[in-house]
């Protein structure tokens, strides 16, 4: 795999320049309110489809094929599972998925997986079941975890990479990434400019990056921020709502109208500084960063969601041991359907 690389002097004032500029760019931000919903004029009720019973069981990634096969992840027992919506039964589609977590259906139907235990991002041709790694390491050291990706219409794959040290001597930091259609890797930001990035989605017009901040650490990033995204790159960074102090969002996915879906929140604290100011449940945020929707979810910890059905109008959900599912008002965005 290329990998675009920089000289000792070039990399530091590029990095000291992006970071500054980052920092300076960030504008005023409204924290999470949640009175004067209007929840009904976005999301349904919530359902329960399936409990995922196992040793130990976390939910994440939920994607959909083009048939409508939910897939989606539990990461510590490394499988990756199907929920059929025909059959409304639950199926192991891959047993040792080294913890893969974040999962994407790109436009020709293949699988694109965050394979976190081995630190890869890598693609299953869904036809004849063959694995490509497309991206393993950066400037020489492997990858920190692969969290969540998502893709632009270019065939630009975006992913959050985390936790990594704070030394970038020992190692790849927190980052973000970008790995284009000829596998060369690009490295759009990195600790300290963001703190913990977790999910990633483009708008539907590939004009704004979206990316949650979710550190569990006091004084730390909890946060959606939005880039503009111009050819790949990232500019002109803006703190979109801020869930600090509580639990920030996990993943996230985005509707044909620009709203964001975002899986946040605990019911009870977790040994970390999060508070329960954030509640448990599906946000759904305008693209001008204010909370439209709420839907409460019945366990911890929510960690993801996917717009499938064959309307695209059904929210997948995964939370703990549950996979939820929502009927939304709004489809989600047209690249969530597979062509192939």
């Amino acid at each position: 795999m290329a990998t675009r690389r920089l000289g000792r002097r070039e990399f530091l004032r590029s990095a000291t320049a992006g970071i500054v500029t980052l920092a300076l760019s960030t504008r005023s931000h409204a924290k999470v309110r949640y009175d004067g919903l209007k929840t009904d004029q976005y999301l349904g009720k919530v359902e329960i489809i399936a409990v995922v019973k196992d040793k130990v069981v976390f939910t994440e990634g939920p994607a959909v094929d083009r048939a409508g096969t939910l897939f989606f992840t539990n990461v510590p027992a490394e499988k990756i599972l199907t929920w059929d919506p025909k059959t409304k039964k639950l199926s192991v589609f891959r047993e040792k998925s080294n913890q893969t977590n974040g999962l994407y259906f790109d436009p020709q139907g293949r699988l694109l997986c965050c394979e976190g235990g081995a630190g890869r991002v890598t693609r299953t041709d869904m036809k004849t079941g063959k694995i490509e790694i497309l991206a393993d390491k950066y400037n020489g050291f492997p990858f920190a975890p692969p969290n969540d990706l998502c893709m632009d219409r270019a065939g630009r794959i975006y992913f959050t990479s985390r936790p990594g040290p704070k030394d970038p001597k020992k190692g790849n930091v927190n980052a973000v990434y970008r790995i284009d259609p000829d596998r060369t890797v690009t490295q759009l930001l990195r600790w300290p400019a963001v703190h913990m990035p977790n999910g990633i989605v483009t708008s539907p017009d590939d004009k704004i990056l979206y990316l949650i901040e979710a550190h569990p650490e006091a004084k730390h990033h909890r946060d959606i921020r939005a880039y503009t995204l111009t050819d790949g790159k990232l500019s002109d960074e803006r703190v979109l709502i801020d869930f600090y102090p509580g639990r920030s969002g996990d993943g996230m996915c985005i509707d044909s109208a620009g709203n964001l879906y975002v899986a946040a929140g605990l019911h009870k604290t977790r040994n970390t500084s999060e508070t329960l100011d954030t509640r448990p449940g599906i946000h759904v945020i305008s693209p001008e960063g204010r909370l439209l929707a709420f839907r409460e979810t019945p366990e911890d910890t929510i960690t993801n969601c996917t717009f499938g059905g064959e309307d695209l109008r059904t929210l997948y959900v995964t939370c703990g041991t549950k996979i939820l599912a929502i009927r939304t008002q709004i489809p989600g965005k047209e690249s969530y359907r597979p062509r192939m």
